[in-house]
């Protein structure tokens, strides 16, 4: 691929020969959402859907030459979001303006908005990622968001 570097393919080849679970150079493409995120990629499941991406396992397999080009595509959007636009989006929720947030609205957000995740979801990612929430049940987000998105 002309517009990937030669160390873009590489790492994209890596990542490719992870998921190859059956090493015969093959990837299933319900696999691509993962794929890209693990290149340091933040494509929406729209995205993926639009770029081949299915569903359910065994569907259609993807191999090298035509992953390439979808993280070419993808690394080339500019609609991925930023740490600095998640931080303004939970600014949104400082009512106190000190880097804090109720605990349970970060929950809903992440239950209800954007492309919402299930209860399993965001219980791991709070678990994960999520500082204990002071007495009053607010939470600093800066260092959520670090979390989340290291």
């Amino acid at each position: 691929m002309a517009d990937l570097s030669a160390r873009d393919v590489e790492r994209a080849n890596f990542v490719f020969s992870i998921y190859d679970f059956e090493g015969n150079g093959t990837v299933d493409a319900v696999n691509i959402g993962d794929m890209l995120r693990a290149l340091n990629q933040n494509p929406t499941l729209a995205t993926i859907e639009k770029l081949g991406g299915t569903k359910k396992k065994n569907e259609k397999k993807l191999k090298s030459e035509e992953f390439l080009p979808i993280y070419s595509q993808v690394k080339k959007e500019k609609e991925q979001g930023t740490f600095e636009d998640f931080l303004e989006c939970l600014k949104l929720y400082d009512k106190e303006e000190n880097g804090k947030m109720m605990a349970a609205e970060l929950n809903h957000i992440l239950l209800s908005l954007g492309e919402c995740l299930t209860d399993d979801e965001a219980k791991v990612l709070l678990a994960d990622c999520m500082d204990e929430p002071d007495d009053d049940g607010f939470i600093p987000f800066e260092p959520f968001l670090k979390k989340m998105m290291a």
